[in-house]
C-alpha cells in the first residue's frame, strides 16, 4: 500500500489523517461553517462570523484552505480593494462530511463539557 504525503507531516495514515490536516486547529471548521451559512463573504464580514479569531489568524487560515482547495478567493481591482471568499465545491463537500461530526457533538454537548468540567477541577 502506497501512503500519500501530507505537506508537512509526512505520509498520511488514513483518510481521515488527511482530512483532519485539512480542517486541523480551532479556526478551521468555523470558517467553514461561516462559508456555508453566509455564501460569498467578505473579510470583514467572515470575521465577524468568527468571534474569538484574530485577524491575522484569520489571514493564516484562510490561506490554508485556499491552498488546499477548500476556500475561493476572488480579489475585485476596485477602489477600495474588495476580497471576497466562498467555498469550492471540495469545500462544500468537506462541509456536508462535517455535518454528522456536528450532529454528534449538539448531542453529546452536555457530556463533553461535563468531562471538561472533571478535567480542570
Amino acid at each position: 500500500m502506497e501512503l500519500a504525503v501530507a505537506k508537512d507531516t509526512g505520509p498520511y495514515i488514513c483518510g481521515l489523517d488527511a482530512a483532519m490536516d485539512v480542517v486541523g486547529g480551532k479556526w478551521k471548521a468555523l470558517i467553514l461553517w461561516a462559508l456555508d451559512d453566509g455564501g460569498t463573504l467578505r473579510f470583514g464580514r467572515l470575521r465577524r462570523q468568527v468571534p474569538g479569531v484574530s485577524e491575522k489568524m484569520l489571514i493564516q487560515q484562510l490561506r490554508e484552505l485556499e491552498a488546499d482547495g477548500i476556500v475561493h478567493r476572488e480579489v475585485y481591482r476596485e477602489v477600495p480593494p474588495r476580497v471576497e471568499y466562498s467555498l469550492t465545491e471540495m469545500g462544500q463537500g468537506l462541509n456536508a462530511a462535517l455535518a454528522p461530526l456536528g450532529a454528534w457533538a449538539n448531542e453529546h454537548m452536555e457530556q463533553i463539557l461535563s468531562a471538561k468540567q472533571r478535567d480542570v477541577a
